[in-house]
């Protein structure tokens, strides 16, 4: 089902004005994970001046399909003017305050309906502004815990190999991208890299166990290297395991079977705190308000924000279970951390109005019952010679590139800057679609819509997907 309406065609930009903004964004504008080169050459960037539904216009008055709802974040589709007008009544009745030794209501509402999607015992929530700080907030948190537990070394965090969990240098430490960290080096000391769950990649990073023939194995070998890891660096000094439940960058690794379930009993053999990042994966991008509760994790420490909002203003938290809680409950033990803007009235009356649509508009259900045709659809592309695996869940799928499928031979690092940004990202907008082609790991294309779309936009991303593609290998 569609539950969007869509707009009229914005008016065009004027030349003039296109020109001037170009200008401007060339002589103060830095965007952020961009080549600034693209503008001091004179090419100019795409001026992105409206949304509505699944559907994005450019300062020309050209339309495009939202592939990513921006950045994995505008969940409920562009255009919501309730969420609009929330955010305008909010900000005239109490525009700002701090959760600093005070509360406001929007503050303690959203708490509250946070802590009951979240599963088990999750009941505390701590805001920020974002998916990095809530990522930076939940590395500290597991630190001071283990200090106030009288276990001061404790203070190691593993993560997989590739995975993304924000910019912030805590939060950098984590990320397991090697170079998005060599230039800020030395980053905080702590960060141990294991294996991530890309089977289709199983023989590479086991070779020889053929463990690309089965899932369910992989998946425990897969979970067993973080049993290791905890065992070299010795449990007496690992804090936290920091794992999405799909994890984005590389290109959208789900879980094996067991996968969790063996994650979960490792972590409480040795003492280690489990952290799910659910800052992508959180309000309905896998079809629950959780994903957690989509592959029954049982985390410690839940980080999120994007769909919270849908974007509409910015947010985060990080939920965090009773155990956690417990030492803060007594006494003089406080916390020592937080943001001007964590829980902003505005962002957090935003939050309400976005998940009461998600609930009157069955977004979760959607998503559910949709997921399946949305694969089937992408599926069609593995026909074409240079696209090897399809893979994801719920409304987040990566479609990863090869040279040779028979082999899986990937590109090097020269011919995957050629297809990527010297075709793909140029030719996939040019044809109407923004999504991500993105090389943090294998090359792929990443896709994440609103959640709001269904059958019919399936065809047409498959149309414009197989379209360009096809045309690919000629620019090889």
């Amino acid at each position: 089902m569609t539950l969007t309406t869509p707009a009229e065609t914005p008016v065009a930009y004027s030349d003039a004005h296109n020109a001037e903004l170009q200008q401007k964004a060339k002589d103060h504008l830095w965007m952020h994970f961009s080549r600034q080169s693209v503008m001091e050459s004179g090419a100019g960037v795409p001026i992105i001046v409206k949304g509505q539904g699944h559907h994005i216009w450019d300062s020309n008055g050209k339309q495009y399909i939202d592939g990513l709802s921006g950045l994995f974040t505008v969940n409920a589709g562009h255009g919501r003017k309730r969420l609009a007008e929330v955010a305008a009544k909010q900000a005239e009745e109490l525009a700002f305050f701090p959760i600093w030794s005070y509360a406001h209501p929007n503050a303690i509402e959203l708490a509250d309906r946070l802590a009951s999607y979240a599963p088990g015992d999750l009941n505390r929530v701590f805001y920020s502004t974002g998916g990095g700080e809530a990522v930076e907030t939940a590395f500290k948190l597991a630190k001071y815990y283990w200090k106030l537990m009288g276990r001061p070394t404790k203070h190691k965090v593993i993560s997989r190999n590739v995975a993304y969990h924000g910019t912030p240098q805590g939060a950098l430490a984590i990320t397991g991208i090697p170079a998005m960290k060599e230039m800020f080096e030395p980053v905080t000391p702590g960060g141990f890299r294991v294996p991530n769950t890309n089977f289709y990649r199983a023989d590479e990073m086991s070779p020889g166990l053929g463990l690309g023939d089965n899932l369910e194995v992989f998946g425990q070998w897969a979970a067993n290297r973080i049993e290791e890891m905890i065992q070299f660096e010795g449990p007496e000094t690992v804090a936290a395991v920091f794992l999405e439940p799909v994890q984005n960058s590389g290109g959208c690794f789900p879980p094996p079977p067991g996968y969790f379930k063996r994650v979960r009993e490792i972590c409480d053999k040795y003492d280690v705190l489990l952290v799910a990042d659910e800052v992508i994966t959180a309000f309905g991008r896998i079809g629950n308000m959780f994903a957690s509760t989509t592959y029954d994790i049982q985390p410690d420490m839940i980080t999120c924000a994007k769909g919270m909002t849908s974007g509409y203003s910015p947010i985060g938290a990080t939920i965090v279970s009773d155990r956690i809680y417990e030492p803060f409950k007594h006494g003089d033990t406080t916390f020592y951390h937080g943001y001007t803007f964590g829980g902003h009235p505005v962002s957090s009356a935003v939050a309400l109005a976005n998940l009461d649509i998600f609930e009157e508009e069955r977004l979760n259900e959607n998503v559910r019952e949709n997921s399946p045709l949305f694969r089937k659809e992408l599926e069609k592309l593995l026909d074409l010679p240079i696209v090897g695996d399809v893979r994801g869940a719920g409304y987040f799928f990566g479609i990863e590139l090869v040279k040779d499928k028979g082999t899986k031979e990937t590109f090097n690092d020269e011919e995957s800057e050629r297809l990527l940004r010297g075709y793909l990202s140029k030719a996939l907008y040019e044809a109407g679609l923004y999504c991500r082609a993105d090389d943090r790991g294998d090359p792929v294309i990443q896709l994440a819509p609103p959640l709001t779309i269904g059958p019919k936009e399936f065809a047409e991303i498959g149309e414009i997907l197989h379209g360009v593609l096809s045309e690919a290998p000629k620019y090889m």
